[in-house]
């Protein structure tokens, strides 16, 4: 590998001269430019970016923390993070804490020790000590998704209790009285937020679910699939179901047709988030959609403006979800309807 005292012997001048031009302290001749461009180019001299990040104190690097990699909502955005990072100059470097707040911790010291200059940061819920640590980081941040109480950062979200609003309204719309819930964790606030929605809806419907209305899964498909096949076995059998994000919806959908019930015929589906896979799920999934390109977009906008000393104010942006109809909700139709255990 090319080094920088290759590339000033190829071109007949000092290393010193050579690190003026690649660090742009100095001016250099016209002539010693061409001569040590031919030489970088020649050589396939790639600089040293931990020197230069030592010389100038940046790295041109930010961290990213996300709760789970196997969530293609999640990567859905990292997507437009890591374009719009690219697009400005800037590597991402992405840790996964699978929803382990020791992980999360661990990676969070591991991505400072990289240099970085600042952080994006999908939270894995409440954690005791991860307010302090993030004060002791001192490090531009963003949180995005997951707000954290009594943690003063910038935050980039989605008006949940909306989505859930929205999709229970669509429910509700159709003639369903008797819609249940699969609920995320009780810990992480987008789920609290979306049952709240949920509540809401039917609140204003003059109904009150049951107890046995809601059931919590892990926001994975096997939770989906565990809650719905739970619910399924009740008294009350719904006629609709809202899951609180599409991987419980189509784990959901696949305990309904292993039960043989017809979605949407006797049993109307409407999942949460909106990702790319239920274009082409059976039936394609009714869902709420984050605007994933505004979240990715904001967030990597508001930590570009803390790192380059263009905003110090504190901000909060809360973007509203929007309803995709499409072919797992159906009107309410009792002659078809699920029939009731004993």
């Amino acid at each position: 590998m090319a080094t920088m005292k290759d590339v000033a012997h190829r071109a007949g001048v000092s290393i010193t001269t050579v690190s003026h031009l690649l660090n742009e302290t100095r001016p250099v001749s016209d002539d010693a430019r061409a001569r040590i461009e031919e030489a970088i180019q020649a050589l396939s001299y790639v600089p040293s970016a931990v020197a230069r990040s030592l010389k100038h104190n940046v790295t041109h690097t930010i961290g990213m923390m996300i709760p789970n990699s196997s969530n293609p909502y999640f990567a859905e955005i990292l997507r437009v993070i890591e374009a719009r990072c690219f697009d400005a100059g800037y590597n991402v470097i992405l840790c996964n804490s699978d929803d382990n707040p020791h992980k999360q911790s661990v990676y969070l010291r591991v991505l400072t020790e990289r240099r970085i200059d600042g952080l994006i940061v999908v939270t894995s819920g409440e954690d005791v000590g991860l307010h302090s640590l993030l004060e002791e980081l001192r490090l531009p941040l963003v949180l995005v998704d997951r707000e954290l109480e009594s943690v003063q950062y910038d935050l980039v979200e989605v008006n949940h209790v909306q989505g859930g609003y929205l999709a229970t309204q669509h429910l509700l719309s159709l003639g369903h009285r008797n819609i249940a819930c699969i609920g995320g964790p009780a810990e992480l606030s987008p789920s609290d937020q979306r049952i709240a929605g949920w509540r809401l809806a039917m609140g204003e419907a003059g109904l009150t679910p049951p107890i046995d209305a809601l059931w919590r899964g892990d926001f994975t498909s096997r939770g989906g699939y565990e809650a719905m096949s739970a619910l399924l076995m009740q008294p009350q059998r719904p006629s609709a179901v809202f899951a609180c994000n599409d991987l419980m919806a189509i784990g959901a959908m696949c305990a309904a047709y292993e039960l043989g019930i017809r979605v949407p015929d006797q049993l109307s589906i409407i999942g949460f988030d909106g990702i790319e896979l239920t274009s082409f799920s059976s039936p394609p999934l009714t869902t709420v959609v984050q605007p994933k390109e505004g979240i990715g977009a904001t967030a990597v906008a508001m930590l570009l403006e803390r790192i380059q000393g263009r905003r110090a104010e504190l901000r909060c942006v809360m973007l509203q979800p929007e309803l995709r109809v499409r072919s797992s909700t159906a009107v309410f139709d009792p002659a078809v309807a699920l029939p009731q255990h004993g």
